[in-house]
């Protein structure tokens, strides 16, 4: 008990410390870090990640049990934002518009490109001399090639939800609209702005047991008491793996409709909103409709929906393995914090010319979650190695979450068949 008041009466004076560090001014080198005093207003005026203050009382600390001692002598409060500014090149939350621009140029060019060389080929006397499976052998490695284009330009329409792609005074949100509607509505088939707010929502909210968007989780201990149909979906889990992006879009699960406006994600919006957003759901069906009417079923079905379905198959596998790990936590209202979230998101190496096509989606999603309205994907490597470095010098490179997944269609796979959505109430902070 001797040893616990010593341990408390120093912890005590290291969180009186750390407070008056908090609010000291922010000195740095130009050259290598980032500028913060600029940056921490607009995070602030985001309502979205908390200022470098914490909000806890400092009395507290005389109320720790022997658990929360250990975790305070583990360092096992993740660093607040401000700090992790400070860690980070210069140039990260520098937003260039040219750049941006050059990218999704580069990505709608590859689809358009794929895509015409791919509908040209199912036009072809040759293709249609040949009998169905010959067919399907001969435009299999096409689709898959267009849908890894349709994955690269979905990357970009991910930037412009979350406003990376422009941050212009006059233009920006037009050019974000613009990109989004181009690459999401169109091009991929999914409502840019019915979108974008479900995923703001999970970056609020992520490893949330009971608020995250995007991903639904199921406790397992508690899998006898789920809904019937809930029950049945696990055990033909396999049946819908490869639909499951049209079932997330379509059905409205679990999130809420993004073509039909209902469910939890609209809960609160506007008319305005709604109608906003139905904009984005008229782009998507006109463009759908028109390539349907002029190819036929058939050509709109092996040209258009057989890529989109490889499209579809890589952000699931993605978004899915950002999120799952053995070791990942969960968190309820009386211990989730938005930093304590975003450190359980997980970087994952798929090989370097798989994550630059992907503009570094998957390895740089630690940094997207900290910083999801500031960084833009051409920042997020440089960003990702000064984080990791930043955090081993102090002492918290255990909370950073890496995982090389070279074999990553064999790792969703078995991840999917093993846990589906179900998490382990052990990894479930609760208090």
């Amino acid at each position: 008990m001797k040893n616990n008041s010593i341990v408390k009466g120093a912890l005590a004076t290291t969180l009186l410390w750390t407070a008056a560090d908090s609010f000291a001014p922010v000195y740095h080198s130009t050259q290598q870090q980032a500028s913060v005093t600029s940056l921490s207003s607009s995070i602030l005026a985001d309502d979205v990640i908390r200022g470098t203050t914490s909000n806890e009382p400092l009395s507290t600390v005389a109320d720790m049990n022997d658990e929360d001692i250990a975790a305070m002598m583990r360092n096992d409060n993740p660093p607040l934002p401000g700090t992790i500014m400070k860690m980070l090149p210069k140039d990260t939350f520098q937003v260039d518009t040219a750049t941006s621009l050059m990218y999704a140029g580069l990505d709608v060019a590859a689809v358009v490109g794929s895509m015409s060389f791919l509908y040209a080929v199912v036009q072809s006397d040759f293709y249609n001399g040949l009998p169905i499976a010959g067919q399907a052998l001969t435009v299999a490695p096409l689709q898959i090639l267009t849908g890894f284009a349709m994955w690269c330009t979905w990357c970009i329409g991910h930037d412009a939800g979350h406003g990376t792609v422009s941050k212009s005074t006059k233009f920006g949100k037009g050019i974000n609209r613009i990109v989004g509607e181009i690459t999401h509505s169109m091009i991929c088939l999914t409502p840019f702005v019915p979108w974008a707010l479900s995923h703001k929502k999970h970056h609020l909210n992520h490893n949330h047991l009971e608020k995250d968007f995007s991903h639904q989780w199921y406790i397992r201990e508690e899998a006898g008491d789920l809904h019937p149909l809930i029950q049945a979906s696990y055990y033909i889990r396999m049946v819908f793996f490869p639909f499951l992006y049209f079932i997330y879009l379509f059905t409205g699960i679990p999130d809420g409709g993004h073509v039909l406006f209902y469910g939890r994600m609209w809960e609160g919006e506007s008319m305005k909103d709604k109608l906003d957003g139905a904009l984005s759901v008229a782009v998507s069906v006109a463009t759908a409709g028109t390539l349907w009417h002029n190819m036929g079923t058939s050509d709109f079905a092996v040209v258009c929906m057989a890529p989109w379905t490889v499209m579809g198959f890589w952000l699931f596998m993605v978004t899915y393995l950002q999120h799952h790990s053995d070791d990942g936590k969960l968190y309820t209202d009386d211990t989730f914090t938005f930093e304590k979230g975003a450190f359980e998101t997980v970087d994952r190496d798929y090989g370097e010319l798989v994550n630059k096509l992907s503009h570094h989606m998957m390895d740089g999603h630690v940094i997207h979650h900290l910083f999801f309205t500031k960084v833009p994907h051409y920042r997020l490597h440089a960003a990702t190695q000064a984080l990791q470095k930043g955090m081993k010098e102090r002492g918290q490179d255990h909370l950073y979450k890496q995982i090389d997944t070279p074999d990553y269609t064999q790792e969703i796979v078995k991840q999917y068949y093993n846990n589906w959505f179900y998490i382990n109430e052990e990894n479930i902070v609760r208090k």
